[in-house]
């Protein structure tokens, strides 16, 4: 099994940027707006004839440097005037990445501590596999980090935080957080409809849904809603039709799954809804997609997937065809990591984050989709976290490009 480890030269964690935001009362901030670099400073420097590398037009030079990891900036800002320019802040940096068509996948891991419950983010860089702090959440109250719902609009590097739950006095909140790697900072957005912890939710076509969950007064809730990021709306939708806190969710064919998952003993069958946004209706979950569903799941070239949570099962793929879950080839999770699971993917590759941070990183190869049977085979490397974040739990994770 292959093992990916951090240098030893490199600080364990990093710093994205400084923080751009203060904490005051609880859910407020202020935001400090970072400045950008002078166009005219930058003219006058290149008409001076001080390029950015010497011996390449700049538009190369550009290219190179808009490559170099996160972690080498405070260095390579004391390189030249220009250098120091292009680098001083990660607004300006990951906007001029954005224009220039380069995207990497980060993966956001939010944790909590396993004995204090301090809520945290820490970001892995995917492409250097170093570990990266981003600014807190805005967030004052001891909260139960199991009750936020987190998605994400990977392409356009925007993370949100949903709902949650005041640990204490078992108060959901209708609380609705924005991360944007871009700028490196939180703002609030306009508050869901219902307040509600423990619900299910899921992004389509840029649209972020959420459904269920626990209400204010503690009972199980079977409304629904729909968040525009761009207008920065909530709308409710049709109404689930049973009452039910979510387990897991995913998104499948432009539909939203919903499942309560088993509960131990086994002596009722899970619920599940699906919900199609073109008709605005909600239809029972098939039998064998609900029953079969027993971890956490996520979807790959268009097939859902789950790793399996009651025992260290190898990762299986469901079937629709069939109504039934296939055992895809290669082994199962490697025994480094441990429950409580947080999973994510990436085009072909699923992100297992377990206890103490260790990942487990998985690379999906079809071999045939026939009709009747789905053929997939996964190989998996370990990537340790750092010692520490040895007391460190996940809650959730996801996948940003920048």
């Amino acid at each position: 099994m292959q093992r990916v480890r951090l240098s030893s030269e490199q600080a364990l964690v990093h710093k994205l940027g400084d923080s751009q935001m203060t904490l005051s009362p609880k859910f407020r901030f202020a935001v400090i707006q970072s400045s950008l670099l002078s166009p005219s400073l930058e003219l006058e420097l290149s008409l001076r004839g001080e390029p950015l590398i010497p011996g390449l037009p700049d538009d190369v030079a550009l290219n190179c440097l808009l490559r170099l990891p996160v972690e080498s900036h405070a260095a390579c800002r004391a390189v030249c005037k220009r250098w120091h320019l292009l680098l001083r802040n990660k607004e300006q940096f990951f906007t001029r990445r954005k224009e220039s068509g380069l995207k990497d996948p980060w993966l956001f891991v939010f944790a909590f501590h396993k004995c204090t419950g301090k809520i945290q983010w820490q970001v892995l860089d995917l492409t250097h596999y170093s570990w990266h702090t981003i600014p807190a959440m805005p967030c004052k109250d001891k909260v139960c980090p199991h009750g936020f719902r987190c998605v994400s609009i990977p392409r356009d590097g925007s993370l949100f935080v949903c709902g949650g739950m005041v640990s204490d006095v078992d108060c959901p909140l209708d609380l609705v957080l924005k991360y944007e790697m871009q700028k490196n900072r939180w703002t609030v957005m306009n508050k869901m409809i219902a307040a509600r912890s423990f619900f299910a939710s899921g992004v389509i076509d840029g649209m972020i849904y959420v459904a269920g969950g626990s209400s204010s007064d503690l009972f199980e809730l079977d409304s629904a809603e729909v968040l525009d990021p761009v207008k920065g709306s909530w709308r409710p939708i049709a109404n689930m039709g049973t009452n039910m806190a979510a387990y897991d969710a995913a998104v499948l064919d432009g539909k939203f799954l919903v499942t309560e998952g088993w509960l131990w003993p086994f002596f009722v069958s899970p619920r599940g809804q699906v919900y199609d946004p073109k008709t605005d209706n909600w239809e029972s979950m098939p039998v064998g997609l609900r029953e079969g569903w027993t971890g956490s799941s996520v979807v790959v070239y268009g097939h859902l997937f789950v790793v399996s949570e009651l025992e260290r099962m190898k990762l299986k793929v469901y079937n629709s065809n069939t109504d039934s879950w296939e055992t895809i080839e290669g082994p199962p999770l490697p025994e480094q990591i441990c429950k409580p699971f947080a999973v994510n993917a990436c085009d072909s590759t699923i992100y297992v984050v377990g206890r103490n941070l260790h990942l487990a990183v998985g690379r999906i190869t079809m071999l045939s989709t026939s009709e009747k049977k789905l053929s997939f085979k996964v190989k998996w490397h370990v990537v340790d976290g750092p010692e520490l974040f040895s007391d460190l739990t996940p809650s959730s994770s996801q996948v940003l490009f920048a």
